[in-house]
């Protein structure tokens, strides 16, 4: 990963941490050659035309499913990158959403190419499923407060007696609608999936997300990283076949722990 124009942090007299971003933060992209479809609480989705879209993941945060007013400067030219690492590494498991067009191709004026540069795809237009496919190898989050008061999650009976971060017996798939902007998602069963999309789409989604994550996980746990859980969005394209879109194994969608660090009950 080249993160040569991303942000970096410089120590000052062996004490403080001060960040230099090398570009500027960026909350909203300005595109006016392509219409704006969405703007969704990190990305911004342009049209291309009629089989392609512009993404452009802004430094926008978002937490608890609102965005917040400061941008982080970098943040979505790291995401986009790490997205793009992913799908590389995963591209035998499943298609995702990228295509071969290239940004000086949909963008030839540089005013407007340049600040979106290392944070724009150009992605083929597919169907979105209404459901956030979320994996859970570690028990955190909502599913932690969900087995507090059940002793399951999504309908997922789980052993009593698990602590806060305690990894799981084997890898969960706890799936939830898609919430617009301003709005939370809601933890659903897998039936309740089943009735969205038809069984054989859920059951598609469901293994293919498990498949997914437990690749991830092992690839970052040797190199000193846990993947507590993450969520992936899929679509279909114009044959109904499944394709994973969106943003995978970013920290925006995924919980991080360093291995070191990591303790059963905190």
């Amino acid at each position: 990963m080249n993160c040569r124009d991303l942000p970096v942090a410089t120590r000052v007299n062996n004490a403080s941490i001060i960040w230099r971003p090398a570009i500027d933060a960026l909350f909203e992209s300005e595109i006016k050659s392509l219409p704006l479809i969405q703007q969704g609480k990190v990305r911004d989705i342009y049209a291309v035309d009629d089989e392609h879209m512009l993404i452009v993941t802004t430094d926008r945060l978002s937490a608890f499913d609102v965005v917040l007013p400061d941008p982080i400067p970098g943040k979505g030219a790291l995401l986009t990158q790490i997205s793009n690492f992913w799908f590389k590494r995963i591209a035998d498991i499943i298609p995702n959403h990228l295509s071969d067009l290239q940004l000086d191709d949909i963008l030839p004026d540089a005013s407007e190419r340049e600040p979106v540069e290392q944070r724009a795809v150009i992605v083929k237009k597919l169907k979105p499923l209404p459901v956030e496919a979320i994996t859970r190898g570690y028990i955190i989050g909502s599913g932690w407060k969900d087995y507090r008061q059940s002793g399951s999650i999504c309908g997922i009976r789980l052993p009593e007696g698990l602590q806060q971060a305690a990894r799981l017996p084997e890898t969960i798939y706890t799936p939830s609608t898609k919430a617009a902007v301003g709005d939370h998602d809601i933890n659903i069963d897998f039936a309740e999936t089943e009735k969205l999309i038809g069984k054989q789409l859920a059951a598609a989604i469901r293994d293919k997300a498990i498949k997914i994550y437990e690749r991830a996980a092992a690839h970052a746990r040797d190199r000193g990283i846990i993947i507590a859980d993450t969520k992936f969005e899929f679509g279909l394209d114009k044959n109904d076949e499944l394709v994973l879109i969106d943003e995978v194994l970013t920290p925006d969608s995924s919980r991080f722990w360093p291995v070191e660090e990591y303790q059963v009950g905190i």
